[in-house]
């Protein structure tokens, strides 16, 4: 199914477009949760500490791979935008093979430093590393799967199928929780059971779509014609790679971020790692606009309509600041019972924190909502440049003020959680005003 949003009514098409990426995403959620709950239940604070470090590990891991598909997916939306399917054809296969050829890289450099990770973690529990280090020696198995789906989900996307991904994500998601208690709960497999149940979901998911993929569009296939050809290699990797560095400082700032929690000891490890994971539920949706809004935009850019831009843009920052307002109420009222979710009542310091932090970072979700539009906008628009400064900004000023807050006796690691929103609202001027100064030779007015 291929969607061409550059006809029809702009917020119908738009939100048409990003509610399967949504549900998908919030399926992906789902089963980060359940193997959250299941290891928190089964095997307690230490493997709930060890595990939440590690996910935001293999966040900024993967958000190498995320951001190289991301790049190239708004180079494949210009081009299925201006109808141009050869070159479609032979950006796609360009970024194959870079994309690829990082993955294989990236999965042998994660082997290879694993142990040295722990001082760069800041993990001084041995029992908690000893969790740690199971866990991520199996997951990391997983890298080439994801590679495989995001490459894969990001090209059908680029043509309007959002639709897809879901379903294989679906699959996967229910396979996941189905293995995560089969290994852990009933084989006791421990951290390690919930990292296999994980990489095996996330194989069936990335190969099933990869099949799909080449069945459905026999352009993207190895055959008579197909190579790689270095100036599509270029382009796709120019826009791929500022965008590649935009996830990855991104994510390496949340991880310093995380050394710093982890200092604080177990404790507030586990109320963070639980906090994380309500903070990708409730945000999830607009982060997901942000990318159906990025798709949006690049098939206009590419097909010349300013006018559909420009109404794309209002409509996307109402629909986000709206539904982000909305959220941030939720989660304030209901802080508690989400963190009981995660955390075993008794634990009654590590539910305090989570609670404190949800109060404190979770009443601003317009602030990021409004972030992942401008990131959509600037790689549609071929300026992913400006994405890498917006995240300069928003994780420069979270860390800078999480270390310089958090080394003040009084304040400690409050000042973590304030300096969430501050980056996210700093990033959000210097972003906003940027196109509004700029709209002509951004191609928006």
């Amino acid at each position: 199914m291929k969607r061409d949003l550059t006809q029809g009514p702009v917020m119908r098409a738009m939100l048409a477009f990003a509610v399967p990426m949504i549900l998908g995403d919030l399926l992906q959620q789902c089963y980060n949760i359940a193997d959250t709950l299941i290891v928190s239940r089964y095997l307690g604070a230490n493997a709930l500490a060890a595990v939440g470090s590690a996910y935001t590990l293999m966040t900024f891991i993967t958000s190498i791979l995320l951001g190289l598909s991301l790049g190239s997916g708004a180079v494949f939306s210009i081009r299925f935008g201006r109808r141009d399917e050869t070159g479609l054809r032979e950006s796609a296969f360009a970024a194959f093979a870079m994309i690829g050829v990082c993955a294989v890289v990236l999965n042998i450099a994660a082997y290879a430093l694993l142990d040295p990770l722990r001082v760069f973690l800041r993990v001084g529990d041995d029992a908690v590393w000893g969790l740690m280090r199971a866990y991520l020696a199996v997951i990391f198995a997983g890298i080439l799967a994801t590679f495989l789906y995001n490459f894969f989900a990001c090209y059908l996307r680029a043509v309007g199928d959002s639709v897809t991904p879901l379903i294989f994500l679906g699959v996967s998601a229910v396979l996941n929780i189905a293995l995560d208690i089969v290994f852990v709960a009933v084989l006791h497999r421990g951290v390690a059971g919930a990292a296999e149940a994980t990489v095996i979901s996330q194989y069936v998911s990335g190969l099933g779509l990869g099949v799909f993929a080449l069945r459905r569009h026999p352009s993207l296939r190895p055959g008579k014609g197909a190579r790689v050809r270095w100036s599509r290699g270029r382009e796709v990797a120019g826009n791929s790679a500022l965008t590649c560095v935009q996830q990855s400082v991104m994510n390496l700032g949340i991880l310093m971020v995380q050394g710093l929690v982890n200092s604080f000891g177990p404790a507030v490890m586990a109320a963070f790692a639980a906090g994380v994971k309500i903070d990708s539920f409730a945000y999830l949706p607009v982060q997901d606009l942000g990318n159906a809004f990025s798709t949006f935009i690049a098939q206009n850019h590419g097909a010349g309509k300013k006018e559909r831009i420009r109404a794309g843009v209002r409509g996307a920052v109402i629909t986000s600041a709206a539904f982000s307002v909305g959220v941030s109420a939720l989660v304030f009222i209901f802080a508690e019972p989400l963190m009981l979710l995660f955390v075993d009542a008794g634990e009654a310091a590590i539910v305090a924190e989570g609670v404190r932090y949800l109060r404190i970072a979770g009443a601003f979700y317009a602030g990021i909502g409004i972030l992942f539009l401008l990131y959509g906008l600037y790689r549609a628009l071929e300026r992913p440049g400006m994405s890498v400064v917006l995240t300069v900004i928003s994780l420069g000023t979270r860390v800078v003020l999480a270390y310089a807050l958090s080394a003040i006796p009084a304040v400690g690691v409050v000042g973590i959680w304030w300096a969430v929103p501050v980056g996210w609202f700093l990033a959000d001027v210097t972003g906003a005003l940027y196109y509004h100064m700029h709209k002509r030779q951004l191609g928006a007015a």
